[in-house]
């Protein structure tokens, strides 16, 4: 053997990866007795072997949790138990961990969370658990992240502390830096030095967002906390500006469905800039022909452009207050995209042939030109459908009142057919921030009228549509998916029933029709606001996937997300395959290009969804808590909307909600029940959910969004 061929054997044979098995192989058989460095060095290297490869196979091994330093010396973790976890998120006194193999969530009491942080990596262990629910303690942290953190800056004794809004009840020594900042500012910082306690990390002050009595300081601090970056960059606004430039060619109108000189428009907020669908109807022989116009976003954002990179990064528009953070820069979404009335606009057409029984018999897509004949405003559309509309309004809409009523007819069809199929009905309620000035000055329930439900049917019939289509060709899709509620769920939801003296019909695996039939059961009953929204507790999350399978909450087979490319990358993926099928592209052509992209594109979406409703939620709360900040001291009446061991919550008439905690309610020993009901055990007095109180705003802090009620004396 040749000298050179000598030295790759043996550098093979000492390989860092060699060292890793030859490091595992010894711990294993030393069991739980720890080795120490030497002898592990000793045992695993011979006098040929290479130092550097040792050590850096140990720190992989350290790193990746494999294997752990106890006082002794080495043992591997999987004989101790110990496991793999990612730090989701803290309070004040606890925090949850996801275990990475299992994604099972555990709690962690703060006292064992080692100064962990959320990102973190970390090795941990399971406890006795308390509650019965898991619980665990962190070991040590593995990859600690470089996340940034929201606070406000304190003052005690002459000294300035950073007070995060999670992770500690301790504020944190500041290292000075380049940042402006003053006492009562909200900022964003860095942990630049980590103890083994929360007490003792050190913190850099990033960027002040201004006075933390500010909504608008608060959310911003959100925002950027969460990783959001509101600016495009440069390539990609480039990309945009010279997309919108270009305008619409008469290029772009060959092989096209010209449905210019057809009745289509947009149905909208009056506040909408990013108008991403049309519609069009007309009654046939026997039936329905509904068009569903969607603006063509994957015409101008190509796979892999800097615009596509930028919109999967985004996922999907973030809307607060009165603010948008767009997925893609306005050129498009409010320019050349948005389907403004009386100009050409390029879109994806479903026109889909319904029964007169509203059941989808047949549908094709195609792409298509079309020109908005006007943009339709939902509180308009309504008061023509209410006959309350005003001459200005009927003049606005004049030559579309028979398609509106057409569309009202065909809406109310869908509507039935839902309940048919066995759709629960389940109420939520959302809320309309009044902003003057960025100050939020009046907080309202957001109001659903008709046109809003025509719209809403006529965007479920599209995207049932397109998923059938993907599902019977058997191609790679972006679906949208609502499993099956959990059977642990469901258990819960059926023992709470029953406490209430809800009838529950009989099933052992849950259907939509079910929970459909539990609402009826409960309504015109005052526990029916506690039954709705148990059922709606019990439901699991809507995600995104590649595999078809199905929406609950719809009782639909084939459901995915096609009607709102200009705000959800879903969408947008999807059209981009469905144009390759509309173009003639065969199966395995299809499977080669988007196999692995529908993946990442699933999984991309679902994150920067969660990611989103999060920040629109934060974001709301600090909104409401500035608005109630002016009503310090004021009575109002409410629900009760949940309790819980610490007190309860009551939303009042205009969706606000506060705590009323057990510390502030007269003297006396209250008892939680484990469901909906805080009672003294000395008295009769009881709270349960559903009951109407009056209470009296006693704090709302903007800063953390929380709002607090007391009781209100029967004088008051």
């Amino acid at each position: 053997m040749s000298k050179k061929n000598d030295k790759n054997f043996t550098s093979d044979k000492y390989s860092t990866e060699s060292y890793r098995n030859k490091i595992l192989t010894f711990l294993l058989k030393s069991g739980k007795k720890p080795v120490p460095l030497k002898e592990l060095a000793a045992k695993c290297r011979s006098s040929r072997g290479n130092s550097k490869n040792f050590n850096d196979a140990m720190n992989e091994l350290i790193v990746s949790g494999e294997i752990y330093e106890r006082r002794r010396g080495f043992v591997r973790t999987e004989i101790l138990g110990y496991f793999k976890a990612k730090i989701l998120r803290l309070n004040r006194t606890f925090g949850f961990m996801e275990k990475c193999d299992t994604q099972e969530e555990i709690f962690v009491p703060g006292k064992f969370l080692c100064g962990a942080m959320p990102g973190d990596i970390v090795l941990a262990n399971y406890i006795e658990s308390r509650s019965g629910s898991p619980e665990g303690e962190v070991i040590d942290i593995l990859q600690p992240t470089e996340a940034n953190l929201s606070g406000i800056i304190i003052e005690d004794a002459g000294m300035q502390y950073f007070l995060p809004d999670s992770m500690s009840k301790t504020p944190v020594r500041i290292i000075p830096g380049d940042a402006v900042y003053k006492t009562g500012d909200k900022v964003l910082a860095q942990i630049a030095f980590r103890g083994r306690r929360h007490a003792e990390h050190k913190a850099k002050i990033v960027f002040s967002f201004g006075s933390a009595l500010r909504a608008s300081s608060c959310s911003e601090a959100i925002i950027a906390e969460s990783g959001v970056v509101p600016e495009f960059p440069e390539n990609v606004l480039h990309e945009a500006k010279k997309l919108a430039a270009a305008g619409v060619w008469a290029d772009d109108y060959r092989d096209r469905l010209d449905l210019r000189d057809q009745i289509i428009f947009t149905i909208d907020s009056a506040e909408s800039k990013d108008l991403d669908d049309a519609v069009s109807i007309d009654r046939t022989a026997d039936g329905y022909t509904l068009g569903v116009h969607i603006a063509d976003v994957s015409h101008y954002v190509r796979g892999n452009s800097p615009l596509d990179k930028e919109a999967l990064e985004r996922g999907t528009s973030i809307y607060y207050a009165d603010k948008v953070i767009p997925m893609l820069p306005k050129e498009l979404s409010n320019g050349i995209c948005s389907l403004n009335p009386d100009e050409d606009r390029l879109t994806f057409s479903a026109i889909m042939n319904l029964t007169k029984d509203g059941i989808l018999k047949d549908f094709r897509f195609a792409k298509s030109v079309i020109r908005s004949r006007v943009k339709g405003v939902y509180s308009e559309i309504n008061s023509l459908l209410d006959n309350t509309a005003d001459d200005t309004i009927r003049e606005k809409y004049s030559g579309l009142e028979d398609t509106i009523k057409i569309m009202d007819e065909l809406a109310d069809i869908l509507i039935a057919n839902r309940k048919k199929r066995g759709a629960p009905e389940i109420e939520t309620t959302e809320s309309k921030l009044i902003i003057d000035n960025d100050i939020c000055q009046g907080v309202k329930p957001r109001t659903r009228g008709k046109s809003e439900m025509i719209i809403e049917e006529f965007m479920l019939t599209a995207n049932e549509a397109a998923a059938r289509l993907a599902r019977e060709k058997e191609v790679p899709f972006v679906y949208r998916v609502h499993e099956s509620p959990s059977p642990e769920k469901i258990s819960d939801l059926k023992d709470g029933l029953r406490r209430l003296n809800v009838e529950i019909p009989s099933f052992s695996e849950a259907k939509p029709v079910h929970l459909a039939q539990i609402l009826e059961n409960a309504k015109d009953k005052p526990v029916y606001p506690v039954v709705n929204m148990m059922t709606l507790r019990s439901m699991a999350k809507a995600k995104y996937e590649p595999e078809p399978k199905g929406h609950f909450g719809l009782a639909l087979e084939d459901y995915a997300h096609f009607t709102s490319p200009i705000r959800r990358y879903p969408d947008l993926a999807i059209h981009r395959i469905l144009s390759d099928i509309v173009n003639g592209a065969d199966k395995e052509w299809l499977d080669k290009r988007y196999s692995g992209f529908v993946q990442r594109a699933s999984q991309r979406s679902t994150e920067t969804e969660i990611r989103a409703m999060n920040i629109e939620r934060d974001c709301e709360d600090c909104y409401k808590a500035e608005y109630m900040q002016q009503h310090i001291g004021e009575v109002f009446e409410g629900l009760i909307s949940s309790v819980t061991e610490f007190g309860f919550y009551v939303e009042l008439p205009d969706t606000i909600e506060g705590l009323v905690h057990v510390n502030s309610l007269p003297e006396g020993n209250y008892i939680y029940d484990g469901y909906f009901s805080l009672a003294d055990e000395y008295s009769s007095t009881t709270f349960t959910v559903g009951d109407r109180v009056r209470v009296m705003v006693a704090g709302a802090n903007v800063n953390s969004g929380k709002i607090d009620f007391e009781i209100a004396d029967s004088e008051e």
